[in-house]
């Protein structure tokens, strides 16, 4: 699990078995399974609360990585309601939203995750996969 900070262009989306937990689910971690596009190997990544991930701000803000607008396009994030700005102006599910980079164990392949995590409401904190993009550095 690492940050990106070269600049990237997104491939497909792999495969991921389960991309929604909630309450209970997430503790002590959330174990994730996708598939590799290019292998076809079953690859696992361990989400633990408050420990994995890196701010999704630092992948478009100042210098980025990915535009804003690639963000939206390939649907790994959305707008975020006006009353919940506070986490940002880009979010899944209008949670706190991280990502962090992670590869293929058999064949390498780079994989971006994207993920929004926290409390909903009252009693339900939940953890929302947006999914998982292949993806490779610009030179």
């Amino acid at each position: 699990m690492y940050s990106i900070s070269k600049k990237i262009s997104i491939g497909k989306k792999a495969l991921v078995q389960k991309d929604f937990f909630k309450n209970n689910e997430t503790v002590p971690s959330a174990v994730v399974k996708f598939i590799c596009c290019d292998c076809n190997h079953e690859n696992t990544v361990e989400i633990i609360p408050y420990q994995s991930g890196f701010p999704i701000l630092q992948m478009y803000h100042e210098e980025p990585v990915l535009s804003r607008n690639e963000l939206l396009k390939n649907g790994m994030v959305k707008e975020t309601v006006p009353g919940m700005q506070h986490f940002g102006p880009l979010t899944v599910n209008n949670l706190p939203t991280l990502y962090f980079g992670t590869s293929c164990r058999t064949c390498y392949s780079k994989y971006l995750c994207v993920f929004g995590y926290g409390e909903k409401q009252p009693g339900l904190t939940i953890l929302d996969i947006s999914g998982i993009w292949k993806y490779e550095e610009l030179k």
